[in-house]
């Protein structure tokens, strides 16, 4: 599953991050992250648009989404990774891990309660075994004292990463990969600027490579992954599968560091396992109408995307073009995906 991909690309990301914040300043390490997701993203992009194994399908936001998109770029991108860079600096790894939990468990509450995404005991239940497992693993007793400022900054951190993520899922529908290097082209170049600015200097060549290979994987290809995840199943959804980075991240120190399999780690393997469970088997069907709408995505001609073509099409599928969805009444099981983000 795509969100589990992302979740264990960030999760891994996360831990390297704060091994570089003792050899690059907060700031500028912000700022190669991002720039190294939107570089990346971007020759991922060019190749797609000249590769002659398919047609091109990226295009740009248009309208209202460029207010989301906006939104999600200054704070997911440039306020969200300064405060966890400061925040590391401050702050022991594994209060890091435990706090950045916050984020998955923020995001669906701004989507059940702020952006209305529906929800049920099932899904709550799902929601608190993940954040409950990621609070196991990371807890140290007697290492939380005297970093509460750096405490502070990682909460603000998940806090702008929460709601980044419910604007993030306003504009799903368009090409991830697009999404993902205008954020990381915008949000990398803010904070790069920003410290170059305040004399900061760019580390030594193999540590600036380092830094953008981790931020093209961690929080490129990542967050692609995460916005077709936000497209599929929505933000709270999302959100709690994601939620399980850190247990990838401690995963990857026993096999490659020969960290030891300790209680901890079983305990919250199990109850993130329980929590992915409840998320998997969730079945949510009623007699609902789709609205028409008019919106651009890639998509195939399944039982949403029944239409006709005003120019020649080859057959190929998935394919992206504007598209008109006329109204539909229908009962089938669901998840609040783009095309059914309806009241109940």
């Amino acid at each position: 599953m795509v969100a589990l991909a992302s979740a264990a690309l960030f999760g891994v990301s996360t831990p390297l991050a704060k091994i570089l914040t003792g050899t690059v300043s907060p700031l500028l390490l912000a700022g190669l992250l991002y720039a190294g997701s939107g570089l990346g993203l971007s020759l991922l992009l060019a190749s797609r648009r000249w590769s002659t194994l398919r047609e091109s399908s990226s295009s740009l936001p248009r309208g209202r989404d460029w207010i989301w998109l906006s939104g999600a770029i200054f704070l997911g991108g440039v306020v969200g990774p300064v405060a966890l860079t400061y925040g590391l600096v401050k702050t022991a790894a594994s209060t890091a891990s435990l706090l950045l939990n916050l984020e998955g468990a923020l995001s669906a509450l701004l989507a059940w309660f702020l952006f209305r995404e529906n929800f049920d005991r099932r899904v709550i239940a799902g929601m608190s075994c993940i954040v409950a497992g990621g609070s196991v693993l990371a807890w140290t007793p007697g290492r939380y004292g005297g970093a509460l400022p750096g405490m502070a900054l990682i909460v603000l951190a998940c806090l702008c990463w929460a709601v980044d993520n419910n604007l993030t899922r306003k504009v799903s529908a368009g090409d991830a990969m697009v999404i993902a290097a205008l954020k990381g082209l915008v949000a990398g170049g803010v904070n790069l600027g920003l410290g170059l600015l305040l004399g900061q200097t760019l580390p030594p060549l193999g540590v600036l490579i380092l830094a953008m290979t981790v931020g093209f994987l961690g929080y490129g290809v990542s967050l692609v992954l995460f916005v077709g995840a936000l497209r599929d199943l929505g933000t709270a959804r999302a959100a709690a599968y994601f939620s399980v980075a850190p247990f990838f991240g401690a995963a990857l120190a026993v096999l490659i560091q020969g960290d030891a399999v300790t209680f901890q780690l079983v305990a919250a393997g199990l109850l993130m396992a329980v929590g992915v469970w409840l998320h998997l088997t969730e079945r949510h069907g009623h007699l609902h109408t789709h609205e028409q709408q008019q919106h651009t995505h890639a998509h195939s001609h399944e039982e949403h995307h029944r239409h006709s073509h005003d120019f020649a099409w080859d057959g190929r599928e998935p394919h992206t073009h504007p598209h008109v969805h006329m109204p539909l009444v229908h009962s089938h099981p669901h998840y609040p995906d783009l095309h059914h983000r309806h009241p109940h």
